[in-house]
């Protein structure tokens, strides 16, 4: 089918989380990602919002954290209707020594087969998110550094899992408007991907049990997946197609680093579909990225009252 503008793949996992220094602790410290960027949500200047990716936060590598505690926020519900596990890849090979490093720092660790053949890891982060580490072969830069080298650093995400009542009307989404296709099935878990089945270009749809609550926002839960586009042109083409076909979607969000805009396809999951310019080094030198609080130019005015409600964290 020909598609108005096809997506290249994931561009990012965004999450609820709870404070603020056991996320950067755990994502940068554990996990090995780099900070690419430290600024704020800009629908909620006073909470953090932080992107962990490769050395440019390069789309397809980046997991960004929204920490809400201390803001009245509830802990979610893992539940139907949502992304229940989010996928990282490293290297073919070095499971052990991941294992090694999470049992070390506390983390308990499941080690499961995968239900399309490749070894995985599976644990809960700090906030209660359930996060897999898959061992598979992924061409893309690591942010390698002393404590994590280059023959173990996390490529990036691999895919999502979102568990789901009715996985058909998902994947004909996927397929029918996004230009995805399906790569691989089993009795109960169908893979789809973005231009090719590569770490970084999929998302596996999980019917959920009969009796599985709903998913429910919160802290310790997923907010959101991003797809990626290729311009700001493709990004609304695409936008008047959904919206041609009934969907309810937002307009042109600028969220500095890339343009988006949101919807929840048909079993409730929020989806958005983001821009690949101008990238995280618009406002910081490559080798500062992360470093500094960024705001956007609106809420420049307001930086230190932002700051005061900010929670202080290590560098």
């Amino acid at each position: 089918m020909a598609h108005v503008a096809d997506i290249l793949g994931l561009h990012h996992v965004t999450a609820t989380v709870a404070d603020a220094q056991p996320d950067l602790d755990f994502y940068r410290g554990v996990i090995g990602l780099r900070l690419v960027k430290k600024t704020v949500n800009f629908d909620n200047p006073y909470v953090y919002h932080f992107y962990y990716g490769n050395e440019r936060g390069e789309p397809g590598t980046i997991m960004t954290t929204f920490p809400y505690a201390g803001t009245g926020v509830p802990h979610g519900r893992h539940g139907a209707g949502q992304i229940t596990v989010t996928s990282f890849t490293v290297p073919d090979g070095s499971l052990t020594f991941w294992h090694d490093r999470l049992t070390d720092r506390g983390v308990a660790v499941t080690h499961e087969p995968g239900a399309f053949g490749a070894e995985g890891l599976r644990f809960a982060d700090p906030s209660g998110l359930t996060i897999r580490l898959v061992a598979a072969r992924d061409v893309r830069a690591p942010w390698a550094h002393a404590d994590v080298d280059a023959a173990h650093a996390v490529r990036g995400v691999h895919g999502v899992t979102l568990s789901v009542e009715t996985p058909a009307r998902t994947a004909a989404l996927l397929t029918g408007l996004l230009g995805f296709d399906v790569v691989d099935e089993t009795e109960s878990v169908t893979r789809l991907a973005a231009r090719g089945a590569a770490p970084g270009r999929l998302v596996e749809l999980a019917r959920a049990p009969e009796d599985a609550p709903k998913g429910v926002n919160g802290l310790g839960t997923v907010h959101h997946v991003a797809f990626a586009i290729a311009t700001s042109a493709e990004q609304l083409a695409i936008r008047d197609e959904l919206l041609g076909h009934g969907l309810q979607v937002t307009e042109v969000r600028d969220r500095q680093y890339f343009r988006s805009i949101y919807f929840r396809e048909p079993n409730g999951v929020l989806f958005e579909i983001a821009t690949v310019p101008p990238g995280f080094t618009v406002d910081e030198d490559p080798a500062a990225l992360g470093r500094a609080l960024k705001l956007p130019p609106w809420e420049e005015p307001n930086r230190r009252d932002i700051e005061t409600h900010l929670a202080p964290v290590s560098p």
